[in-house]
């Protein structure tokens, strides 16, 4: 059976046609543009939400590390850090509780430390060496302090809240809260209870009767080796960022706290600082219902799938009656390759066809290779062998007229062949028949 497409054989036949041949045109780019614009939008889609996560990502880069000392960001403190050196005061900033005492040692105790824990990296136990080195003769400021902090730093102390605006009153001795003498808005509370401040803690710039936002003490209850003013808490982070540091007394209070010495190491606690043992695990992360819950669901899960799914084996169980016509096929694959402009893999396939029925024509084996059936077609044809080896293996197809070309030179090659090996017409190819012959009898 003959796989050539009509689209692309255009040989005359011994009767009309009845399917008009589809001219075979090379897709233009408007048609490709037009064939692939689903994805070329989900790609501008991508990009343009590609652009737009790096430009969020860009701007909240823009603000800088919080209180990063080397920081000129909006939230970053470098500001602050250059106007202490300008006064002589040293810092020195650290990412590991180690690299922290190791610099209050060699200050020889008499340093400031400036502790800002954002993500409450800090356990207890490092905490605690913190109290040993305030004990030690070192001064502690600890910005935004947490639940945590509080607990063993300040015991008594606790968070209130934020602040209603702007604070104008120290409301304390405290030189450096009396220097600034008041605070922008943006600051967060603390209260003091009795026990607190029978131990010696006071607070600085009251909000009201909801608390204070800078509490001053000399430590840990039961510390009296620790001097009044030994650690510092001030609630927010509004005192020592560039973009809020020159408003109202900020920059006086941040001065006042940090340049009390001549050495401040810049404690912002890193990844090495937390403790991997004690980290909490998912469950103890998770509310108890949580995990019966989703234990339930894949039981649930399970047992719905095994009832409603389908049984292994082939979705038809009887083999249905298929009929394909071979000329549907021929032409759906004709007009498949013209679509897509595959004319070598169409080429392709009309020569494997009509190197197949040159074969069987000229009675050689199936297993003969092409160039044994180039030659014979060759010599039966008295046709140049090269043109033949060129015709059925070699050229490729530049453009579609160059396609229709080649299949029109193959349609001719068979034509020739059979030609050559017909026999003559004026030759009787039987035996004349006579009477008596019986019916049936082969010559």
């Amino acid at each position: 059976m003959s796989t050539t497409s009509p689209v692309l054989d255009r040989t005359p036949g011994p009767g009309p046609s009845t399917t008009p041949p589809t001219p075979a045109l090379t897709p233009t780019p408007r048609a490709l543009l037009r064939r692939g614009r689903t994805w070329i939008g989900l790609a501008a889609v991508l990009l343009v939400g590609a652009a737009a996560v790096l430009a969020i990502q860009g701007g909240i880069r823009s603000s800088g590390e919080v209180l990063g000392p080397e920081d000129p960001g909006q939230l970053g403190s470098g500001a602050l850090v250059e106007v202490l050196r300008d006064h002589g005061v040293a810092v020195h900033p650290t990412r590991s509780l180690d690299a922290t005492l190791d610099a209050v040692d060699a200050a020889g105790g008499d340093a400031t430390v400036l502790l800002y824990d954002e993500f409450g990296t800090l356990d207890r136990s490092r905490l605690l060496d913190l109290v040993d080195s305030v004990e030690a003769g070192a001064r502690l400021v600890v910005v935004e302090p947490g639940f945590r902090a509080l607990e063993v730093l300040a015991p008594g102390v606790r968070l209130a809240g934020a602040a209603s605006g702007a604070i104008s009153e120290a409301g304390c001795d405290v030189r450096a809260a009396t220097q600034a003498g008041e605070l922008s808005d943006g600051q967060r509370l603390m209260t003091i209870d009795e026990e607190a401040a029978a131990a010696g803690w006071q607070g600085c710039f009251r909000d009201g009767d909801f608390g204070h936002a800078v509490a001053v003490g000399p430590g840990p209850a039961g510390d009296a080796g620790s001097a009044s003013d030994a650690v510092s808490l001030v609630g927010a982070t509004t005192a020592f960022t560039n973009d809020r540091i020159d408003e109202r007394g900020n920059a006086a209070l941040a001065i006042g706290l940090l340049g009390a010495t001549s050495d401040v190491v810049w404690y912002l606690p890193g990844p090495s600082d937390a403790d991997a043992a004690t980290a909490p695990t998912l469950g103890e992360l998770t509310p108890g219902w949580v995990s019966p819950v989703l234990t339930l669901a894949l039981v649930v899960a399970i047992v719905a799938g095994l009832w409603r799914g389908r049984r292994l084996g082939p979705l038809v169980v009887e083999r249905l009656p298929v009929t394909v016509p071979a000329g549907e096929t021929r032409q759906g694959r004709a007009r498949l390759y013209a679509r897509s402009a595959q004319r070598a893999h169409a080429l392709d396939q009309l020569r494997m066809a009509a190197v197949w029925r040159l074969a069987t024509t000229l009675r050689l084996p199936r297993a003969t290779d092409v160039a044994v059936i180039a030659d014979a077609a060759a010599g039966i044809t008295r046709r140049d062998p090269a043109q033949v080896r060129r015709l059925l293996v070699e050229e490729v197809p530049a453009d579609d007229a160059a396609l229709v070309r080649l299949a029109a030179e193959l349609a001719e090659l068979e034509r020739d062949v059979t030609e050559a090996l017909r026999p003559d017409d004026d030759a009787p190819r039987h035996p004349p028949r006579t009477p008596d012959d019986q019916p049936g009898r082969q010559p």
